[in-house]
């Protein structure tokens, strides 16, 4: 909700005095708002009360001009010369602000005047005990965030107490976090902050939270019970229109919310959220460890209202069915942990919508070692960032841990002796240290010209986030061969692969060659839970097998190479009775019956020496270069699964699912 405008356009900077009870005092106020603001309730019920009654307006003012000629803060001259200055052409400035640019009152002055003017309470909090069924409703980090305290709570009616209650942004937003008729107060100017922490701060705080949790059937806010109440009430028409619910709907923000806040608790990476034609239901899944999932099926009439309400929170227009949409939501805003949902709107068939929500939870970066390269890929990788410029890529599909990789590297260079460069889209792993930079293509902020402006900028690391097109990748190269060290993403299927597709885009291959330093390709794969996987013992056959897969279709005919590489394996992998252990998936509570809990990557690295980068110049093939890549001792993706596989973190069909030989 940073930077929004409010009614006043001004920000409160309270030139308040304290009198000898501590209670506050602003001596530039009129002698009748100085009057109310020491008026104040002795209790909630007094509180309720003085708002149950009106308070008048200052008579005979229409406009907020003529109300402060009147109150006597200014006089006519004044506000003729600040209509005139309001009625210049250019840029509409509102009354307001002119009159404090001018001098001619303080912006405490212009912010009660408004309150009195308005017929706005002014109350001074400092005596006040704000009610706990009132605190519960806003989490204390939006209570600071936001400036806003929760004073009572009647039926339906939520009393806040705000710096600027002319916010009509802010209160849209407490509205829905707190599904109540919101009453907005003003707080007594330098009042406000100190309030927020004694009454979060309080015992009684804390208490009433958590017995409000305790009170709270676990199915009451649960996903099923919410979509069975949004059921029974479209059930209650005979249509199938999709106008019974409002996006608006307590009940459905609710839901929505629960949608998420299961999807986190899961460890969803994405939800999928899929309308259909009545009578087919409204259909959500959640992608968990790489795999959909279905989390519930929803009514039809709710299709176009649980699309509209992901709008609202995204930021998005809801009147606009025809195109995709893309945006973000804050979940902390409506009351949720601090993750970050990326927002994606797909136009279907008969002017229905599909959403897809990746979740985005601020990730910090993991240790290089800790990202499951095997010893030797984990060595040479760390050779070749050590070194001071060059071009390192990280290749494979979308959702396959590129940017975490990436970060992991940053975080073995990033140290004070280096300047780090990065550019992403979107951020979504942070680290101290790094100078990240978001990306915005609508304003032409795009990874080339982001790269432009890092060279210019002193680097010593850069780190694009993808090479999208030539352009990116020329100045990547070019930023390569001057000094620094490059790191980047490639939606390739394979090392080899990432050095054709660059030479087929229009890379120059002797710069590209003598820039590139090593091509990192990797997958991610389910892990074997290891509270329930299986062990049993591997037959000859199982590991003959395995060799076959490991050495590929042009080697597995040789049987001595096979039986030499079973051997190998007895070796390493053996327990005491001579035979290796292999692991199958089974299911328990822990993995919701799936048999996997988490996933690993597996890794292919290549390094540019002098064989690579002749194979670059002259334009050879994949092929090629993924035989004299392996020649070199390369371990391929399909092999370093196999290891895995034989280590028991993983299974053989995760591996080939994973892996195309």
């Amino acid at each position: 909700m940073a930077g929004r405008q409010s009614f006043l356009a001004v920000q409160l900077q309270p030139s308040c005095d304290a009198e000898s009870d501590g209670r506050p005092t602003c001596p530039d106020l009129l002698p009748e708002a100085q009057a109310e603001a020491h008026a104040q309730p002795a209790n909630p019920e007094a509180l309720w009360a003085l708002l149950q009654s009106a308070r008048p307006r200052v008579e005979s003012a229409s406009r907020l001009g003529e109300a402060l000629r009147l109150s006597g803060l200014i006089d006519g001259d004044t506000l003729h010369r600040a209509l005139d200055l309001q009625r210049q052409p250019g840029k509409h400035r509102l009354l307001g602000q002119i009159l404090v640019t001018l001098g001619a009152l303080s912006e405490v002055q212009l912010r009660m005047a408004l309150a009195q003017w308005m017929g706005v309470r002014v109350i001074d909090p400092r005596d006040l005990i704000c009610e706990p069924e009132a605190l519960t409703l806003i989490p204390r980090a939006v209570a600071e965030r936001e400036s806003v305290l929760p004073l009572l709570l009647r039926d339906d009616a939520l009393v806040l107490l705000l710096a600027d209650p002319w916010d009509k942004a802010l209160l849209d937003e407490l509205r829905f976090l707190t599904q109540r008729r919101v009453v907005a107060v003003m707080a007594v100017p330098g009042t406000l902050m100190p309030a927020i922490h004694r009454a979060y701060s309080a015992p009684h705080a804390d208490g009433a939270r958590l017995s409000r949790e305790a009170q709270r059937d676990g199915k009451s806010t649960s996903v099923e019970s919410l979509a069975t109440e949004l059921r029974e009430a479209a059930d209650a028409t005979s249509t199938h229109d999709a106008d019974v619910v409002s996006e608006s709907d307590n009940t459905l923000v609710r839901m929505i919310n629960s949608i998420i806040q299961d999807a986190i608790a899961r460890r969803a990476s994405d939800i999928h959220i899929e309308t259909a034609v009545a009578p087919r239901q409204v259909r959500v899944r959640l992608r968990i460890d790489g795999e959909l999932v279905p989390l519930i099926d929803l009514p039809p009439q709710l299709r176009f209202a649980v699309v509209a309400r992901i709008k609202i929170m995204a930021d998005l227009d809801i009147a606009e069915h025809r195109k995709p949409q893309d945006g973000k939501i804050d979940f902390s805003r409506f009351g949720g942990p601090h993750v970050e949902l990326r927002v994606v709107t797909v136009p279907t068939s008969r002017g229905l919508e599909d959403v897809v929500l990746r979740l985005l939870s601020g990730l910090k970066p993991i240790p290089l070692d800790g990202i499951d390269l095997s010893p030797d890929n984990l060595r040479l990788l760390r050779v070749a960032s050590a070194k001071p410029y060059g071009l390192i890529l990280i290749c494979g599909p979308t959702g396959c841990g590129k940017t975490t990789t990436l970060h992991s590297v940053l975080r073995d260079l990033n140290t004070d002796g280096r300047k780090i460069w990065t550019a992403e889209d979107p951020i979504e792993i942070t680290q101290d240290g790094l100078r990240q930079v978001q990306m915005n293509p609508r304003i032409g902020w795009t990874f080339a010209n982001a790269m432009r402006t890092f060279l210019r900028a002193d680097p010593d690391v850069i780190m694009i986030g993808e090479m999208r097109d030539e352009e990116t990748a020329r100045i990547a190269i070019e930023a390569s061969l001057t000094g620094h060290l490059v790191l980047s993403t490639l939606h390739t299927n394979s090392a080899p692969e990432s050095i054709t597709r660059l030479l087929e885009i229009g890379l120059d291959p002797f710069n590209f060659s003598d820039s590139l330093l090593a091509i990192l390709a990797q997958r991610l794969v389910r892990r074997l839970c290891l509270h329930c996987r299986e062990p049993h013992l591997a037959t000859d056959g199982e590991l003959d097998d395995l060799a076959c897969q490991y050495l590929g279709a042009s080697a597995a005919a040789d049987a001595n190479r096979r039986a030499s590489l079973v051997s190998n394996w007895r070796q390493r992998h053996a327990s005491a009775n001579g035979r290796v252990t292999l692991y199958r998936r089974h299911g328990c509570d822990r993995c919701d019956g799936h048999g996997y809990h988490g996933r690993l990557g597996i890794h292919e690295l290549m390094l540019a020496d002098e064989a690579v980068r002749a194979h670059v110049r002259h334009r050879e093939s994949a092929a090629v270069l993924q035989a004299d890549a392996r020649a070199s001792g390369m371990t391929t993706l399909r092999q370093d699964g196999i290891a895995k596989v034989l280590a028991g973190l993983t299974d053989l069909p995760e591996v080939l699912a994973a892996t195309n030989e």
